[in-house]
């Protein structure tokens, strides 16, 4: 099975394609993503010697995350699948983040800008991840852990809001990771278990997974958190 895999729902935007067991992953460069998505794909590919017709599907990280680059990620995904008949793969940001994590319960906070995080949680049962908390988003003061059990904390919320964060999460978090990004690497292996139950989707119904409406702060609300007009 071969899967093309993008993600670009924070800066560090990735792709990567999967053939069978091996993984070739690339950063996108720059900070304009949408001019050098494409090139970074047709460039994988190439190095890979596969032609985008030869492709099985194609996976994009759906969110939540930037709302400018989880429209990019589905976009090109469903530019790229329309274009050779293949189906698409949404998997969400979040349980990518916890995939890359080796514990059993994995806690993922990601800041969100705007003073908030996306949070959820998720248990791993053998070689699945079951989603224990759905993707929420929240002011940090007002994540939870979910009502039992002992987690370990993975994203980039532990770094952005440690003092807001932590202290609501209590004495069940026993470690946190916070360098942990999301990777299109991680997006193609879980999008390869979902193709293969046949749970592709056609590509005129993939959306990205926002989570949250609002993409901005009002000129009161940045006062108000400190910021300029």
């Amino acid at each position: 099975m071969k899967i093309l895999a993008i993600e670009s729902s924070t800066e560090a935007a990735s792709v990567a394609l999967l053939c069978g067991d091996v993984l070739l992953e690339r950063d996108v460069p720059g900070r304009t993503h949408s001019e050098t998505l494409l090139p970074a794909i047709r460039a994988l590919l190439g190095e890979a010697g596969c032609p985008l017709n030869a492709l099985d599907g194609v996976a994009f990280g759906a969110g939540p995350g930037a709302f400018t680059g989880l429209r990019l990620a589905c976009g090109a995904a469903q530019g790229l699948a329309m274009g050779i008949d293949r189906p698409v793969v949404p998997v969400g940001t979040l349980e990518a983040l916890a995939s890359l994590y080796e514990g059993d319960r994995i806690f993922v906070a990601m800041d969100a800008r705007m003073a908030e995080v996306y949070f959820a949680a998720y248990r791993r049962v053998g070689t699945r991840l079951d989603e224990v908390l759905a993707p929420a988003c929240a002011r940090p003061e007002d994540v939870r852990l979910p009502a039992s059990g002992s987690w370990a904390g993975v994203g980039s919320a532990f770094a952005a809001y440690p003092d807001r964060l932590l202290p609501g999460l209590g004495d069940r978090l026993l470690a946190v990771d916070a360098a942990v990004q999301p990777r299109a690497g991680a997006v193609a292996r879980l999008a390869a278990v979902r193709l293969a139950r046949g749970e592709g989707l056609d590509a005129t119904l993939a959306a990205p997974l926002y989570v949250r409406d609002k993409v901005a702060l009002t000129t009161a609300e940045r006062l108000a958190q400190g910021g300029r007009a």
